[in-house]
């Protein structure tokens, strides 16, 4: 990963330091040393994952599969535009794609085996997706996570670029079709933001929706990637949106989860 020393303007190293005291919500912080220790990890004589644990668990997170089997990464790469305004890399997704085929989403992916962390599975996967070199992210925080429609426990990533010039695209064409930048600031406004009620696994919730258009095309950014840039943002800056998180109750949630588990 890149260091950000010497190189960096003066905002985003101070922007450095200040994620790196970002401390996990209570009730949330994550031991990777108990992960790796706990049976959700342990292997069955032919190499594969023993799923028993899970399954008798009832206050595992992951009803379905053990958790590293179902935990992904997402790099939320901010550098500073030439105005300097913070920005954010996204890509829309190919359409060739069977899952979600033309969305907006951040890159990131699955855990693999030889992920040592979730920074280690988000700087892979940007650059398997992109072609962003490693070297150039000095990673600096990790959020909560986030659930995806999937039931994957998705964690942000956030990790500083200190020059946009040194990262050249390159595009892996069967998951990307194009890679561009937003302002992250505009996930706090009104501006171009609306919400859309929606229904998951009988779970009602709103979905925030931000359209950007940067010249001819409309880029739709919405559900997990909307959702993880609002957090982002606000941490970032210091302050909430402008408008209605429309917090959902996770109580529901949990039952629903609960549900799924019980008929697994």
């Amino acid at each position: 990963m890149g260091n950000l020393s010497g190189v960096a303007s003066e905002t985003l190293q101070e922007l450095a330091n200040r994620l790196r005291q970002y401390k996990l919500p209570l009730g949330l912080e994550i031991d990777h040393k108990e992960e790796q220790r706990s049976d959700l990890f342990t292997k069955s004589k032919d190499g594969a994952n023993d799923q028993s644990q899970c399954a008798r668990d009832g206050t595992c997170c992951c009803p379905i599969e053990p958790r590293r089997k179902r935990r992904a990464a997402v790099l939320v790469c901010l550098f500073e535009g030439h105005g300097g305004e913070l920005r954010v890399i996204l890509t829309k997704r190919s359409m060739k794609l069977s899952s979600y085929p033309g969305d907006v989403a951040l890159p990131g992916g699955k855990m693999e085996e030889r992920d040592k962390d979730d920074a280690a599975t988000a700087l892979r996967e940007a650059t398997e997706e992109i072609g962003l070199d490693p070297e150039l992210v000095q990673v600096v925080a990790n959020l909560e996570p986030f659930f995806s429609q999937h039931l994957f426990e998705v964690i942000p990533v956030i990790g500083l670029l200190a020059k946009i010039e040194d990262f050249t695209p390159s595009l892996n064409a069967d998951e990307v079709d194009l890679v561009f930048d937003v302002p992250l600031e505009m996930f706090l406004k009104e501006e171009n933001h609306r919400c859309e009620e929606k229904e998951w696994l009988g779970w009602k919730y709103v979905l925030h929706v931000f359209d950007f258009r940067p010249e001819q095309e409309t880029f739709r950014i919405c559900g997990l990637t909307a959702r993880i840039l609002i957090r982002v943002a606000s941490i970032v800056f210091q302050q909430p949106p402008s408008f209605d998180l429309h917090t959902p109750d996770f109580r529901q949630l949990q039952q629903v989860l609960e549900d799924i588990r019980r008929k697994t």
